[in-house]
């Protein structure tokens, strides 16, 4: 703004584009009153903007939610002989999808297919989403056959869209279909993409698959979303399933890096955490060495008031052997035995294996 003013102070005038690029940065960082005054000081000076000019104020007003001033964009474009091209509407859609107005969203549609452009596959995905979300299964499911048709190059969120919608209403086989395609045309998959496959394959109760897909996301160098960490470690706690050893160092992996938004996760959703979860938390800290924040979760567990039993004590034996604390292992059997819980075999063994490393070391000395 400031460069303009003295170009026009030195007699000076913007062209066109150079108006153009102002109004859309105004209008990106919200300041619409200021890009229309622009907007307006443009045709002041006789240029008379086109379909992009108007279409960077469009973006500005519905950024903001000021459909009013919008639709004066559009009736002005009208009057004035601006024909609306594909940027035009693609931001309609965006905006009436984004505000789940659906009935807005499918006149938007059907005046750009009049008009003879066809939807991107950006577009296609924010649609798919918006039937999906609400509850329209055969609008998805006619969409994406539509797409498939057509033959249209796929993106990553269109993929996204249709593994989601796909796994949402059961149909898993068509997701992983639909994931395996993807990545044959060379998408690579992203944490939306993992955090859909692990969700649903929670939900329909194939706690299986959904690892595997997690340890393979972690594979791949992503770090997982503390919800779906929420999801995996309550259906584990719901059905007591053990895992296999490369799933258990994955999936502990992954709890011991957000073990605290894991917490925090469960807290707002107003999620309690059980016994069997924590104990989860408290092995996952102590497969990584870190006895200290294994012992920080024993002592949450303390103050919400849940009861360690013999499973928990002897995790926390185990992670302060891992962490050559072989000292105070001692001192947490004896807690355990002073709270009330009967050591089992496996604790006794923990107990054990630490005595002895502790006779052989002062043997040594």
């Amino acid at each position: 703004m400031s460069l303009l003013a003295r170009m026009q102070a030195l007699g000076f005038r913007a062209n066109s584009l150079s108006y153009t690029c102002l109004i859309d940065s105004l209008g990106s960082v919200g300041r619409t009153l200021e890009a229309d005054a622009v907007f307006e000081e443009m045709r002041f000076c006789g240029l008379e903007p086109g379909v992009r000019a108007y279409n960077v104020l469009l973006k500005g007003f519905l950024r903001k939610g000021l459909l009013g001033l919008a639709d004066k964009v559009l009736d002005e474009m009208s009057e004035r002989g601006v024909a609306r091209d594909r940027v035009t509407y693609e931001l309609l859609i965006e905006y009436y999808v984004h505000a789940r107005r659906l009935e807005s969203t499918w006149d938007v549609m059907k005046q750009m297919k009049r008009e003879g452009f066809s939807l991107s596959s950006h577009v296609y995905g924010k649609i798919i989403g918006l039937y999906r979300d609400n509850g329209l299964w055969k609008k998805a499911m006619e969409l994406m056959r539509e797409i498939v048709e057509s033959g249209m190059r796929l993106d990553k969120g269109i993929y996204n869209s249709m593994i989601d919608t796909f796994g949402k209403y059961g149909e898993l086989n068509e997701a992983v279909r639909v994931f395996t395609k993807m990545q044959r045309e060379g998408v690579e998959p992203d944490i939306v993409t993992w955090n859909s496959l692990i969700r649903w394959h929670c939900k329909a109760g194939d706690i299986v698959k959904a690892l595997d897909y997690f340890a393979q996301m972690q594979d791949r160098g992503l770090y997982p979303d503390p919800k779906i960490l929420v999801t995996i470690v309550s259906r584990l706690a719901e059905e007591g399933n053990l895992l296999s050893a490369h799933q258990h160092c994955f999936l502990m992996q992954g709890l011991c890096e957000q073990t605290v938004k894991v917490l925090q996760v469960m807290e707002a959703d107003g999620i309690e955490p059980n016994l069997t979860m924590l104990n989860l938390l408290i092995n996952a800290f102590g497969i990584a060495g870190r006895h200290l924040e294994a012992m920080s979760v024993y002592n949450h567990m303390i103050e919400i008031g849940i009861s360690p039993d013999v499973v928990t004590y002897t995790t926390l034996m185990k992670a302060f052997i891992r962490a050559k604390k072989y000292d105070q292992v001692a001192g947490i059997y004896m807690e355990m035995e002073s709270a009330g819980c009967t050591p089992d075999r496996k604790a006794r063994e923990v107990l054990q294996t630490a005595s002895m490393i502790i006779k052989q070391r002062n043997g040594n000395h």
